[in-house]
């Protein structure tokens, strides 16, 4: 299982941003100084307050509107990076990179409330072969 932690400065604020996404919490590890974000069965992100977030570190805590991270998000399908991205834009998120196409793989990104960096990327490892396959034989 993977845990991502995420500090955040109003639990509220980004508790209501991901719900608008879509994604769920586990409640069991949900309270006022941390909730639970279950992005799939063996990866969750951790939003934890600052005050809280200090408690597993000895540095400051990093101004998130620099950037030291992106958190890829995987999708189902090309149509699935445009339904979480304009989820993400109506909830609040600021768009923070031109959209990529390259034909087997589409991105797009977001940053959000607190300046987190998240890319919704949808990869085709099959068109991805049948591309480089191309390039070879040209």
């Amino acid at each position: 299982m993977t845990f991502i932690n995420l500090p955040v400065q109003d639990m509220e604020r980004s508790k209501a941003f991901y719900r608008s996404l879509g994604l769920e919490f586990n409640e069991q590890m949900t309270n006022d100084e941390g909730a639970c974000v279950v992005l799939n069965e063996n990866t969750f992100l951790m939003l934890l307050i600052h005050p809280f977030y200090k408690k597993f570190i000895r540095k400051d805590i990093a101004d998130a509107r620099t950037s030291e991270l992106i958190l890829a998000l995987s999708t189902d399908s090309r149509e699935q990076v445009d339904e979480l991205m304009d989820k993400a834009l109506a909830a609040g998120a600021t768009e923070s990179a031109d959209p990529q196409d390259m034909g087997f793989m589409r991105s797009r990104s977001f940053e959000d409330p607190d300046g987190h960096l998240f890319e919704v990327m949808f990869y085709d490892p099959a068109a991805a072969g049948a591309a480089e396959s191309q390039e070879q034989q040209a």
